[in-house]
C-alpha cells in the first residue's frame, strides 16, 4: 500500500471536484491509523483488513466512493444502497463534503468494528 503511489496519481488527475477527493482522502485516513490506501480499479483506494471504498473518476460532477461491501453499514444520509451488495457516498460540493464528513467517518469507524470482529 503506498500514501506516495496515490498522492502521484492525484496530482495527475484532471477532475473538477479534485479539492473535495482530497479533503474526503484526509477525512478518510484519519478515521483509524491502520488505514491504508493505494491506487486500485482506476482510482485511490482504502482498506482495512480488507477493501473498504474506491474513488470513481468516470463521473466528473459527482465524487463517488464505492463501497465494496457494504452489508452492515447503514443506508442514509451518507449511503446509499446499489445492486451486490455495495453502497455509494456521492459528494457534488465541498459544501457536502463538509457537511457529510462526520457521517462518512462514523461509517468508516462502523466497518473497522465489523472487520475487527470478524
Amino acid at each position: 500500500m503506498s500514501k506516495k503511489k496515490v498522492d502521484d496519481f492525484l496530482a495527475k488527475l484532471d477532475h473538477p471536484l479534485k479539492k473535495e477527493m482530497e479533503v474526503l482522502r484526509n477525512t478518510i485516513m484519519k478515521v483509524h491509523p491502520d488505514i491504508t490506501e493505494d491506487v486500485k480499479w482506476g482510482g485511490p483506494s482504502f482498506y482495512y483488513k480488507g477493501d473498504i471504498a474506491t474513488f470513481s473518476l468516470r463521473v466528473k460532477d459527482t465524487v463517488t466512493l464505492i463501497f465494496h461491501q457494504a452489508e452492515g453499514l447503514p443506508a442514509g444520509d451518507v449511503l446509499e444502497a446499489a445492486p451486490k451488495g455495495k453502497a455509494y457516498a456521492k459528494f457534488t460540493s465541498m459544501g457536502e463534503v463538509e457537511k457529510k464528513s462526520k457521517g462518512l467517518q462514523g461509517i468508516i469507524k462502523q466497518w473497522v468494528k465489523m472487520m475487527d470482529k470478524s
